[in-house]
């Protein structure tokens, strides 16, 4: 009996030691995926190049509001399926035919050109502006933008793109106002797509 007693104090012993060392453990850090941004200071201006060839500039969306998504062509499922979700909650608004942007910019300017990102932006049947440029003003709209995207090999030998999945809503004003996130209800999204064209 004895004997139990002095096994049962060991083990009260044990789990005080160990639940000690994980509330005194610090926690670790997590890894910054890019620089972090303050809300204020994401977006800002910018020159691309549209499908057409011609330099696309910020201003061309000046008092008008609009999301914009990051992707590239060969994606298999998210960018085709946001994108096509952002034409459906524009149609669904019910503020008449365009009462925001649509904006499309390529994290894989290496394949997708001009021609690519017309092309493509053209699949969903409503305006949809496609938007590429050199690997250095993506590489800059994305530090802006606050934007992640790594290249990852893919099993056909080919590679694919990681990257941020969100699209980012600015006003009239081309100031920041949120995200619409995959997972995000249709109520939700509608209701800040309301916000930013109201």
């Amino acid at each position: 009996m004895r004997s139990v007693r002095i096994l049962l104090w060991i083990l009260v012993a044990i789990a005080a030691a160990v639940f000690a060392y994980l509330m005194l453990k610090p926690a670790p850090q997590a890894q910054p995926q890019g620089e972090a941004l303050s809300i204020a200071s994401i977006g800002g201006p910018f020159t691309l190049t549209g499908s057409d060839g011609k330099p696309f500039t910020s201003s061309s969306l000046s008092g008008k509001p609009y999301g914009i998504f990051f992707g590239f062509t060969h994606c298999p499922d998210v960018c085709p399926t946001t994108l096509a979700r952002m034409v459906k909650l524009r149609t669904e608004l019910d503020a008449g035919d365009r009462p925001f942007e649509i904006v499309f910019v390529t994290v894989d300017p290496e394949r997708d050109g001009p021609a690519e990102v017309g092309k493509y932006a053209d699949l969903f049947n409503s305006p949809v502006i496609g938007l590429t440029g050199t690997p250095a003003q993506i590489a800059q709209m994305k530090k802006r933008f606050g934007i992640y995207s790594r290249k990852v090999p893919d099993q056909g030998g080919g590679c694919s793109v990681d990257h941020t999945a969100t699209v980012l809503l600015f006003d009239r004003n081309g100031r920041f106002t949120g995200t619409i996130a995959p997972e995000e209800s249709e109520n939700a999204a509608i209701a800040k797509l309301k916000r930013i064209t109201s």
